[in-house]
């Protein structure tokens, strides 16, 4: 006896074959939306709220505020630059055994937390102005550009205030990270 075989009417292959093509598009935008979420870059998934920057008429300020990140992975801030300063340090505010604080740079930079905060403020974690090229004058503004881990960069602007408070003193990073005590500066009230 032969074999009977089934073969669908056209109707039923041509739907068959319509709702394929049609799942084909939304598969590749379904992985292709996962893909842009995470290739977005650390300047796009991070803003910065309450800026400021320390009144200072030479020498040394800092900047402070809240670097926020939207995204779904930790973003790393590694440098900073600003054209109202030379050279610009990311700074910890930490205490000796004695109790006495002193900032240093911060190694491995600000991590921000996912759909988190890192508070910068004085006392803390700060932006540290280590040369500045001219006064920072109560009122005025100044420009900051944040460097992340994955290269890019996104600029803020900060109000520059008067602020009197944390007297910490400088403890500069040598080579293996150690801080040094003879090292110490005058404080700069960051």
């Amino acid at each position: 006896m032969p074999a009977i075989t089934f073969t669908p009417p056209r109707a039923a292959r041509i739907l068959r074959g319509a709702i394929a093509a049609a799942a084909v598009p939304l598969l590749l935008t379904a992985c292709s939306s996962a893909d842009k979420k995470e290739a977005a870059t650390s300047a796009a998934a991070v803003t910065i709220a309450d800026q400021w920057v320390k009144a200072a008429d030479g020498g040394m300020s800092a900047a402070f505020g809240d670097l926020i990140n939207s995204g779904d992975t930790p973003r790393t801030v590694v440098s900073a630059t600003s054209p109202a300063s030379g050279r610009i340090e990311l700074h910890e505010v930490v205490a000796d055994a004695n109790g006495t604080k002193a900032m240093r740079p911060k190694r491995g930079g600000f991590v921000i937390p996912a759909h988190g905060r890192t508070r910068l403020r004085p006392g803390g974690d700060h932006i540290m102005f280590m040369d500045l090229r001219g006064p920072l004058r109560t009122g005025s503004e100044t420009s900051v550009t944040l460097t992340f881990e994955d290269g890019s960069t996104t600029t803020f602007t900060a109000q520059v205030r008067d602020f009197s408070g944390n007297q910490e003193n400088y403890v500069p990073d040598h080579a293996g990270g150690e801080s040094h005590a003879g090292a110490q500066t005058p404080a700069h009230g960051g």
